[in-house]
């Protein structure tokens, strides 16, 4: 590889677009353009946003001094596809068609692979993804749910996921395949996975409703109460449902509010039904990790948490002492996104993995 060669990474988010540039493995350049939302919503369809996006970043670079024809590769942040394995994929037609008609849903993250090849092809360079959301490696009978028409997904973050793995290994000092892990993200979802021989062969899928409360998300909950609650609104209407579960339960049920600091307050002024309720949030993840290193027929060499934990402190304080038995606790803080998407792309221009090729789902 070029060692003078750099890498532009592209995370675009609701209202605004993460970029940075990267020089080997350091990180050179970071920009968080904002995108005016008035401007944003005179666009029908998602994908209209492209050409704006794509200018916004081009005026950002030039207006940062940022040489792009010293850019070598783009990495754009992977969106909603077909289910996939783990690793470093180049962006393609097929991916590009999926992307564009929201084949597998609608979703800002579709955009990331779309603007990277737009730049990239701009450049006459390649443009790649890195662990997108929809990496499935479950185990067979973790797909189970005891309803033969209904089979879990695999449905998290797992650029994040992955990258607190590495970074575990490192720290333990072993190779990232040779070992078994349990990685815990927590921001306003949490998703808790087990790792195995470089695959995440189990997850809670957050986005689907599974796993712990969480700042607004209800998480798993028993069926035959819910179904009696579900009666008692008198509707059917899924949408005004589903957000109920995943933007008005958890924490923000509870405690009516989402401000981590003033739940901190809270906790610093000794009330106790605020403590019993972050009590509880921690005593579900706890079970869900003890859960998980079963998965691994409780062989665990570390426990890694990961995400906004600055944020969750006094969760994760509540969380260790309960599983701290299993394996050693390690704390990764921040989302890393960019530092991961930058390291795949590293690791098939150094030759230690190979590009994979997105293929269509074959028609039935």
């Amino acid at each position: 590889m070029n060692q003078r060669g750099r890498i532009l990474v592209i995370y675009p988010d609701l209202y605004f677009t993460t970029i940075g540039v990267f020089e080997g493995n350091h990180l050179l350049y970071q920009q968080k353009i904002s995108h005016n939302e008035d401007e944003l919503h005179r666009f029908e369809q998602l994908m209209e946003q492209v050409p704006y996006r794509k200018q916004a970043i081009f005026e950002q670079l030039d207006l940062d001094g940022m040489n792009t024809s010293r850019f070598i590769s783009v990495c754009g942040r992977g969106g909603l596809l077909r289910p996939i394995s783990g690793g470093t994929y180049k962006v393609n037609n097929a991916m590009l068609y999926d992307l564009k008609t929201n084949a597998y849903g609608e979703h800002v993250s579709n955009l990331g692979a779309v603007l990277a090849h737009e730049i990239a092809e701009n450049l006459n360079i390649q443009a790649y993804i890195v662990d997108p959301p929809v990496v499935d490696e479950l185990q067979t009978i973790a797909k189970y749910t005891g309803i033969p028409e209904i089979e879990r997904a695999s449905i998290f973050h797992s650029l994040n996921h992955r990258h607190a793995g590495r970074i575990a290994a490192k720290q333990i000092g072993s190779a990232y395949h040779s070992l078994k892990l349990i990685s815990i993200h927590i921001a306003r979802g949490i998703t808790i996975a087990s790792h195995h021989s470089g695959k995440i062969i189990d997850v809670t899928n957050g986005v689907d409703g599974e796993g712990p409360f969480t700042i607004d998300r209800s998480g798993s909950i028993p069926l035959k109460g819910f179904l009696t609650y579900l009666s008692e609104q008198y509707t059917t209407d899924e949408d005004f449902l589903w957000n109920h579960v995943q933007q008005d339960g958890g924490i923000k049920a509870y405690l009516h509010t989402e401000d981590p600091s003033i739940i901190r307050s809270r906790l610093t002024k000794g009330d106790q039904y605020t403590k019993e309720v972050i009590e509880a949030q921690a005593y579900q993840i706890a079970k869900e990790i003890g859960a998980m290193s079963t998965v691994l027929h409780g062989e665990v060499d570390g426990i890694v948490f990961t995400g906004k934990i600055n944020e969750n402190d006094f969760v994760i304080d509540a969380v260790i002492p309960r599983v701290n038995w299993i394996a050693d606790v390690m704390v990764f803080p921040g989302k890393n996104d960019l530092e991961a998407m930058n390291e795949g792309v590293l690791e098939v221009l150094n030759n230690t993995q190979k590009e994979k090729i997105y293929v269509a789902e074959e028609a039935n």
